[in-house]
């Protein structure tokens, strides 16, 4: 088993001499999925994961708007920040209480990037000199319209696009496919996750590693030494009076105290000039006075709305280039419902949910594409990140969460406010957060068995390999070139997707490689998935309010987005099923035995 795991796997004898195999949580949330904390620890654990969520979200824009030609237009750069978080949060409701409902925040993502920077370079360059040689005005009526433009032509491509995601995802395709997944594709794909993010981490971090290793320590020292350190506060209610309980703190808020306390060191040390006022010096990132027109030009309301930009357009090459970036999002969210749901201590998610995961996702880029945030949404593995720390794996939280989002998306000035944290404080979040993502990755190990050269070949390949490659891709784009500049388009946003690339190679080479049910893990982890999804529903993945009504009709269970689907299974071979033991030779492994059904 790998090192880095979280959860024990204990093998069991049962009364019928066979193996059950039960996963021991040894990470128990102190809230589970379908716990509500008060409201005051919601507010608080939510605003966590709006903070969470911040760095990512607000990266789009800023990585975006000189391609949409907005420039100088801090005004016009504002709102489309706002209408990035508003749509945030309002996928995460739509997810959490009619899609996946486990608790995971949706964002912004950079699948989509690439196809929309390649969009924006077919429109031409930005040119703010007219016909007769007089320059637009910055922030004028003609030079919104320029960027309007340019983002209408980005909406059309995302929500026509998105309709493919709602139709694999309510159609039960995706569904089809996770059968024939195992563990060592599950793997690769959820820790390339984490690992492809250390640029991000290491960015941010490298701007001032002191700062941002004091980060790094103060969540270890909360959320690791100090867990079980709790301060006393009171409750009082009619029925019990006042009643002394205790808060732990230091486990629920790891992050949001490490933030504050090194957010607060950087003021200490930027009113005192310890660290440089040089614009080019290292470190000066470090300060909280490097943007000081942020707080003065942010709106202090705004409601963002559909087709606040204009009737969206739309090409055919735009919408099979944003096509690619569906594509990637739908991959890396399969991968965060695993981690999400292991993390949080809920059972795997079946196929129902996932169907409708999927389709929910595809209904919030075409909506967020009707709004015009330029981009679309997807599964936040920061949030998963921030669960794992905090053993808060309550779905109530993250709506909380989502509705803090939306309403901060229409203040300007609040959301202004946190764009003044100092880069480093961020970066020691990251390094923190992205190592979280890549050992829940791994611990899907638990199900193979890593004494197998098979296996480690495998695993090896596919990690190493789903960095490499993608690097390598994201640097030389304009070596494809098959005559298509669509097709063009669609390998190199997936080709530069290292969680895509090594999931599949991972995925190919478990299947084509010969070696046994039991020895790729796949026993294991389809007898676990029985015991959760045949022998009890799970009632996390049922749906709100309606749920009794749809257990009445039967038709439903057709359907595979519904909580009571069944899937179709063949009479004949039902009835024919035989056991047969079989014992392999694997390399380095004594004797396994194992049933083939």
């Amino acid at each position: 088993m790998s090192v880095v795991e979280k959860v024990e796997l204990q093998i069991q004898p049962n009364d019928s001499k066979e193996q059950d195999v039960t996963v021991v949580d040894s990470y128990k949330p102190v809230y589970g999925v379908e716990d509500v904390p008060p409201w005051y620890l919601c507010i608080l654990l939510g605003f966590q994961h709006y903070l969470t969520a911040f760095g990512s979200t607000i990266t789009v824009p800023f990585v975006l708007y000189q391609a949409l030609c907005i420039g100088e237009d801090g005004v016009g750069l504002s709102q489309l920040i706002n209408t990035i978080f508003f749509m945030s949060g309002l996928s995460t409701l739509l997810q959490t209480t009619f899609g996946i409902r486990l608790p995971i925040i949706q964002g912004a993502t950079f699948a989509f990037l690439a196809p929309t920077t390649a969009i924006l370079e077919q429109m031409g360059e930005c040119s703010m000199i007219k016909d007769n040689n007089v320059t637009i005005a910055v922030g004028s009526d003609e030079h919104r319209e320029i960027w309007h433009g340019r983002l209408r032509e980005v909406q059309g491509a995302i929500m026509i696009a998105s309709l493919t995601q709602i139709i694999i995802g309510f159609s039960g395709v995706m569904g089809l496919l996770l059968p024939h997944i195992g563990p060592l594709a599950i793997a690769p794909t959820i820790s390339l996750i984490g690992l492809a993010l250390f640029p991000a981490a290491y960015d941010f971090a490298s701007t001032q590693w002191y700062i941002a290793l004091t980060t790094v320590f103060f969540i270890t020292l909360f959320s690791q030494y100090l867990q079980n350190v709790s301060i006393p506060i009171f409750n009082y209610n009619r029925q019990n009076g006042c009643k002394k309980q205790k808060l732990f703190i230091f486990k629920l808020f790891p992050v949001l105290l490490a933030m504050l306390l090194s957010w607060l060191l950087c003021y200490i040390l930027t009113v005192t000039n310890v660290l440089t006022d040089d614009v080019n010096g290292w470190g000066y990132l470090a300060r909280t006075d490097t943007n000081p027109g942020v707080l003065s030009d942010a709106q202090w309301f705004r409601f963002p709305y559909p087709g606040q930009w204009g009737t969206p357009t739309a090409s055919v090459a735009g919408v099979f280039g944003m096509l690619a970036g569906v594509l990637a999002s739908m991959i890396e969210s399969v991968g965060d419902y695993y981690a999400c749901a292991k993390i949080s201590g809920a059972r795997p998610p079946p196929v129902h949910a996932i169907n409708r995961g999927i389709g929910m996702e595809g209904i919030a880029c075409v909506l967020a594409g009707a709004w015009g945030s330029g981009n679309g949404t997807t599964s936040y593995s920061e949030n998963i990140g921030a669960i794992g720390i905090t053993k808060v794996g309550s779905r109530r939280v993250v709506q909380v969460g989502g509705i803090i989002m939306i309403l901060l998306g229409c203040l300007g000035k609040f959301g202004a406010l946190f764009v003044t944290i100092p880069k480093p404080v961020v970066g020691g979040m990251f390094l923190v957060m992205f190592g979280m993502i890549t050992a829940v990755g791994l611990s899907n190990l638990q199900y193979v068995d890593m004494r197998s050269s098979r296996n480690i070949f495998i695993l090896g390949v596919s990690l190493f390999f789903g960095l490499c490659f993608p690097s390598w891709m994201s640097a030389n784009q304009d070596k494809i070139n098959t005559g298509s500049e669509i097709f063009d388009q669609i390998l190199a946003v997936l080709l530069s997707t290292s969680m895509f690339v090594g999931g599949v190679v991972g995925f190919v080479l478990d299947v084509t490689i010969p070696g046994t049910v039991e020895e790729r893990g796949i026993h294991k982890m389809r007898k676990h998935d029985v015991d959760v999804d045949d022998s009890k529903r799970d009632p996390t993945y049922d749906l709100p309010f309606i749920q009794p009504f749809l257990d009445k009709i039967s038709f439903l269970r057709h359907l595979p987005f519904c909580p009571t689907y069944t899937p179709l299974q063949c009479n004949c071979r039902k009835n024919n099923l035989k056991k047969e033991k079989i014992e392999t030779q694997t390399d380095g492994i004594d004797n396994v035995t194992c049933e083939k059904l």
